[in-house]
């Protein structure tokens, strides 16, 4: 399965909801954790299926090489200001800005301020309802995965918020440099 780049029009579209968890789309998603697993350059850590060319309201976490993947079917976020007592937080965080990339815009990075805590409403891979709290670069992913759901690219919220662009490089050594982009 291969991953589609700017400026692919699925992109920039909002994601239609799926209908019915099938074994299509069990497929799909299948799929979508193997093209995900394969992405080394960034590592992939999440992937919606407009990035892989179906405009549904899919998409996939894998946070860490040993976490699971978490699936989403047709999400619903809530910010939450702090976590519930399921999960306490560790003090009231407000949005910060962290380095972002996008496996479909290859080399490119920005600041992005995502909030820490969230809630979600979905379906997982098997059609089953959840409704469940998270916080950290999980909750970050989620952002990030949604606003592909919702036809956005990262750069519009870094231009949003007046963040900053940069273009990844390899160096003599092969590791990464970055470079501001004019904006």
């Amino acid at each position: 399965m291969k991953i589609v780049t700017a400026p692919e029009p699925v992109l920039s579209q909002k994601a239609k909801p799926v209908n019915k968890v099938n074994k299509s789309i069990q497929r799909l998603i299948e799929e979508m954790k193997k093209t995900l697993l394969t992405a080394k350059d960034p590592v992939g850590v999440g992937l919606a299926a407009p990035q892989v060319g179906k405009s549904l309201q899919i998409f996939i976490a894998k946070p860490s090489d040993k976490s699971p993947f978490t699936v989403f079917i047709n999400p619903s976020v809530t910010v939450l200001k702090e976590l519930t007592t399921e999960t306490p937080p560790p003090s009231k965080k407000k949005p910060q800005m962290k380095l972002e990339g996008c496996l479909s815009l290859p080399a490119i990075w920005g600041e992005v301020s995502r909030h820490p805590f969230l809630r979600v409403s979905y379906l997982n891979e098997k059609g089953q309802p959840q409704n469940k709290s998270f916080k950290g670069f999980i909750a970050t992913i989620i952002q990030h995965e949604m606003d592909h759901l919702n036809g956005v690219l990262f750069p519009k919220r870094v231009l949003d918020q007046k963040g900053s662009l940069f273009k990844s490089k390899k160096g003599e050594k092969g590791e990464d440099t970055f470079h501001e982009i004019e904006i």
